[in-house]
């Protein structure tokens, strides 16, 4: 199917690769509209009548049919007659339009303004100004009289002014005011009682040289809030203005960070250039360090390290020097709580090198046994989610260096090592908890941030699985905070799926579907699709297995055209039953392998065994019940991002199902 992308910034659009497309009439678009409000959730065809009309005529329901055909055959032309579409779905009682997470301009702003929101200055910028670019008018244009826009546009404009003046803050942090006065004197022609746009734009004349202008700014402000709102400016703005007259210092560039930051990177930089000779080895050395940091700034940073890490290995090799080689490959110590590799070929790539390296080292017990760790610890972690006997193996004898030699720096790599290669089987929790608790009191004591963060994630991680909230909401606050005091803005990633898990784990599955959807949102752009691929679909159908739902005989419909990612093995079948094909999908479940060695291992047993009871296959439950049995007394969590309930309600299904007679289907 050729992707379609959504324009509502502005004029509803719809567009393929070969250009826009033919929505026909108003209503055409206006259902269109509808469905894209409603983020992907089903629409009753009651609804969408009520919606379209205020006065429905006689065959409204009909009419809505039609439209629906029409827009169809628009956004998926190549779709044979008869076969369902994958875009435009019938679902239940009314229709729901399923595009992908960044197939909507609205839905890419979104996650761009929100992973701003956790970047210095200099790299939030330019992601303001892409996101701000997508802005053709007025949300949902055409639609701005309709009720069901109205609270949607609202929300959408709202968030433009936020961006707006984040932009404007992040200009006058580079110590760009300048740059900033004309989109808030523009920002502000339209929204005169904004407190926070007032005070950005006072400051920026200020710092232009200009005080008598910002005075006049900020003496504006008070008059606009108490004409038409009879009330005073805010302790921000009064604030500024007691500043400006006293000539305070924090209103000069100086103490803002970022701009003298800034400048200190672009002198040494130079310095560096003209100093360190072009194919010194120190040179490749200086760089992998920078590349190991930009790894834990966020998405961009992530993704760039990733791609110039390679590099950086192959350089070393060409060298000829195994020593350097161990220390180009080994100096990229970049925590990692994700047990499946985001480029598994970049993985395999790093592996090998790190085994000719390992190789080409002197026997053990010399001087070169910190460099022999760190390789063992890299291949370790970038096996994750492999089943192999090598990834285990070289983690345990990293681990038993790193403590003999009694470096915290090495034994904290370490055991991020042993905690990739800890998912080899179910009820593995309580290991995965012993090994973030030595890291947490270890990294504390060190001044390793990084690591100690790891540590809390690891911890929130294994007391979910324990069901121990009490103690994982501690760990989510500590990692929260620790991420902010030090800009570790992909740790936030985590503890967001955390809290939506958490309303579903209390019963919540409707807060939680949205609040997984705004967790999947910050998900995109961040540089790790070994964690997004698949995941908010597999999220949402774990809101309606969990053992408290009744195990309905009826096919749990799932839509197929979705991006599974690597979890698509164990959904298929699900699809072939809805499908009408149970001996297709009694054929998907035999073939199914054991999961991989990571964190959703548990997840992936329980889609098993929910077909192989549908199914009435014994083999099925049997397989998947010996699986689970080690975590009997554990709670299905994915990794601490959604859960699936207790797992004691689905083996009490399996073991009852195995006990008696069951019906087998096809």
């Amino acid at each position: 199917m050729e992707r379609v992308a959504f324009g509502v910034l502005g004029p509803v659009v719809a567009e393929s690769g070969d250009g826009p497309l033919a929505l026909k009439g108003p209503r055409h678009r206006a259902v269109l509209a509808r469905l894209i409000v409603a983020r992907r959730r089903v629409v009753p065809v009651a609804r969408l009548v009520e919606d379209l009309w205020a006065d429905p005529p006689p065959g409204a329901v009909g009419a809505v049919q039609t439209f629906v055909g029409a827009l169809r055959h628009a956004l998926e032309p190549d779709r044979p007659r008869r076969a369902p579409s994958r875009l435009l779905v019938t679902e239940g009682p009314g229709y729901a339009l399923r595009p992908e997470s960044d197939a909507v301009d609205a839905w890419r702003f979104e996650a761009a303004v929100a992973v701003a929101a956790g970047l210095p200055a200099e790299r939030a910028l330019p992601r303001l100004e892409d996101a701000l670019g997508l802005w053709r008018g007025p949300a949902y244009a055409e639609f701005a009289d309709e009720h069901w826009a109205r609270a949607e546009r609202a929300r959408l404009g709202e968030l433009r002014l936020q961006a707006e003046e984040r932009r404007a803050g992040a200009l006058l942090a580079l110590g760009r005011a300048a740059e900033a006065v004309p989109g808030l004197e523009v920002l502000l022609s339209g929204h005169p009682l904004r407190e926070e746009a007032r005070r950005l734009l006072a400051l920026a004349l200020y710092r232009q040289g200009r005080q008598g202008d910002a005075l006049a700014a900020l003496r504006e402000a008070r008059s606009v809030l108490t004409d038409r709102l009879g009330v005073d400016p805010g302790p921000a703005l009064r604030r500024l203005e007691a500043d400006i007259l006293a000539h305070a210092p924090g209103l000069d560039l100086p103490a803002e960070p970022a701009a003298t930051a800034a400048r200190l990177w672009t002198r040494a930089a130079a310095a560096y250039d003209r100093t360190v000779a072009t194919g010194a080895r120190a040179r490749l050395e200086a760089t992998v360090g920078l590349i190991r940091n930009l790894a834990v700034t966020g998405g961009g940073g992530l993704e760039e390290a990733q791609r110039h890490r390679l590099e950086a290995v192959t350089a070393a090799e060409e060298f000829g020097d195994p020593e350097l080689t161990a220390r180009v490959i080994g100096a990229y110590d970049v925590p990692a709580i994700w047990t499946r590799s985001d480029d598994p070929e970049l993985a395999r790539r790093i592996v090998a090198a790190a085994e000719r390296a390992l190789a080409a080292l002197p026997p053990p017990g010399g001087s070169q046994d910190a460099a022999r760790c760190r390789l063992l610890a890299t291949i370790a972690l970038e096996t994750r989610g492999v089943r192999s006997p090598r990834g285990p193996e070289a983690a345990r004898e990293a681990e038993g260096i790193a403590r003999r030699l009694d470096d915290p720096a090495l034994l904290a790599f370490a055991l991020n090592a042993g905690f990739m290669q800890s998912c080899t089987r179910a009820g593995l929790a309580p290991r995965r908890d012993a090994i973030g608790a030595e890291l947490v009191e270890l990294a504390a004591r060190h001044g390793l941030v990084t690591y100690e963060v790891l540590g809390h994630l690891i911890r929130l991680q294994a007391r979910s699985a324990l069901a121990d909230f009490a103690a994982a909401d501690r760990h989510a606050a500590a990692t929260d905070a620790l991420a902010e005091r030090h800009e570790l803005p992909l740790a936030g990633v985590f503890t967001q799926w955390y809290r939506a898990m958490r309303l579903a784990a209390h019963g919540r599955p409707g807060q939680a579907a949205t609040a997984y959807r705004a967790a999947a949102a910050r998900l995109h752009g961040a540089g790790m699709p070994g964690l997004e691929r698949g995941l908010l679909p597999l999220a949402l159908l774990s809101l309606r297995l969990t053992p408290e739902e009744p195990l309905s005989t009826a096919p749990v419909a799932i839509d197929p055209g979705l991006d599974w990612g690597p979890f698509r093995p164990w959904t298929e079948p699900f699809a072939l039953l809805a499908d009408g094909r149970p001996a297709a999908a009694r054929e998907a479940l035999h073939a199914l392998p054991e999961p991989p060695p990571d964190l959703l291992y548990e997840v992936c047993c329980v889609l098993e065994s929910h077909v192989a009871l549908r199914l009435g296959d014994r083999a099925g439950l049997q397989r998947a019940h010996d699986r689970l049995l080690p975590a009997a007394g554990e709670l299905v969590v994915g990794g601490g991002l959604f859960t699936l309930g207790p797992l004691s309600g689905h083996l009490g299904r399996m073991a009852e199902a195995l006990r008696t007679p069951i019906r087998r289907e096809g």
